[in-house]
């Protein structure tokens, strides 16, 4: 590959600027999950321009999935689609075939984000909703392909990538994708690492809980039955449930540094009309992460079962517990060749040797590594820290660095 190292760097180099162009269009396209195919034809229109692309049509029969997840109700698929897009290989030498996966939607503007889908560029940063989250890794994923179909390597396998839908609300478009059973030698998925190679990556459960208590006067003590109350207890026996699962999950090697690599968030609650009213109904709703010694169903049945023993039959006999996004980690061992090998490149794209980590993020990895046996990792340009918020961004010497590293890896990998 040292013979084509710098014919690759030039020909990233040549295509970066429409890589900035294609990014700008896709921030300046509104994409929530399940309003993605403005931004879809975007980047339909635009890898059309070097390799094949076809619509991956999706149905609403995808709800019935049982890892479908629906944390955002009432989303429709008749009608709507994935991307895939393809540079072949050559059938006369047949050779390994790379996958690469990244997501179009993006989560609402953050509170206080001024025009979150104006794409802005200072000091050779890009700001803007989905710079780094995902649409970055998109443009990387278009400058990667790009650059390969402009050297006219005689690739000996395949180079697909796979660009969703809905990675933001549990993975549908990945989990659609999945259901077509492509095959594949490795896969990337691409997500902000700041150019680390992340090998394992851990699970999450998304919760939803509904608690029903008995409305009454404040002056009804003994009365009444507050499902607030209700839920900060239960909030306290998920606390106490993710200390014993934390410290039951030391030893694993990859996320042993993070003090803790599997958060327990309570994101939203909802209770009560008045404040002298004790509330009927409370509604919360959380996540929580898992490691590799966990299943997404072994975690889930220890919650419910926790809350149901500690709770008492005042909350057993009066709680609804629904799992809107179940995630497995998904891990790849270091010594795999996907790992030393793109850990090579990446080393000679940035010129210091690859960091190769563990994402302490859930994400879509697991569809492809998990269901698919497709050896599976995480690598990308931005960092995860600004992901979500306002000041969201993209650098963009990233594009080039993280294509120049695909794309040598792929003429290894593929067989050039």
């Amino acid at each position: 590959m040292a013979l084509n190292a710098k014919s690759i760097a030039a020909a990233v180099a040549k295509r970066r600027p429409d890589a900035e162009r294609f990014l700008a269009a896709l921030i300046a396209t509104p994409s929530l999950s399940g309003q993605e195919q403005a931004a879809m034809a975007c980047a339909e229109k635009a890898f059309s321009q070097f390799c094949h692309v076809e619509r991956v049509p999706m149905s609403d029969a995808l709800r019935d999935d049982k890892d479908y997840s629906d944390p955002v109700p009432g989303i429709e698929y008749d009608g709507r689609w994935n991307l895939r897009a393809v540079l072949p290989g050559d059938t006369k030498k047949p050779g390994k075939k790379l996958l690469f996966n990244a997501h179009l939607d993006t989560v609402p503007p953050s509170q206080g984000h001024v025009d979150p889908y104006k794409p802005t560029v200072r000091d050779s940063i890009m700001f803007g909703r989905g710079a780094c989250d995902d649409k970055g890794q998109v443009a990387i994923a278009y400058l990667t392909m790009a650059a390969l179909k402009d050297l006219d390597l005689p690739l000996g396998g395949d180079v697909v990538a796979h660009l969703v839908v809905e990675e933001e609300n549990g993975g549908n478009g990945s989990l659609a994708m999945a259901r077509t059973k492509e095959t594949a030698d490795a896969c990337v998925v691409l997500e902000p690492s700041e150019l680390k190679l992340l090998s394992s990556i851990r699970g999450a459960v998304w919760f939803r809980i509904q608690l029903t208590g008995k409305a009454g006067h404040s002056g009804q003590a003994g009365v009444t039955r507050s499902a607030l109350k209700m839920a900060m207890r239960v909030m306290q026996i998920l606390e106490d449930y993710h200390k014993c699962l934390l410290a039951g999950s030391r030893g694993i090697p990859m996320f042993d540094k993070f003090t803790n690599p599997m958060p327990l968030t309570f994101g939203k609650l909802h209770a009560g009309n008045w404040p002298a009213a004790a509330p009927s109904e409370a509604l919360l709703e959380g996540v929580l992460g898992l490691l590799p010694n966990k299943t997404a169903a072994e975690v889930m049945e220890e919650m419910t079962q926790a809350i149901r023993d500690e709770g008492g039959p005042e909350i057993a006999e009066n709680l609804s517990i629904h799992f809107t996004y179940r995630h497995d980690s998904s891990v790849c061992p270091v010594d795999h060749p996907l790992v030393k090998g793109l850990a090579s490149t990446i080393a000679a794209a940035t010129g210091k040797p690859a960091v190769i980590d563990a994402m302490t993020a859930s994400c879509d990895a697991w569809f492809y590594n998990n269901q698919l046996n497709i050896p599976t990792v995480v690598f990308g340009g931005g960092s995860l820290s600004v992901a979500h918020s306002a000041y969201e961004q993209m650098p963009l010497n990233d594009l080039a660095t993280a294509a120049t590293a695909l794309a040598s890896f792929a003429a290894d990998f593929c067989g050039s």
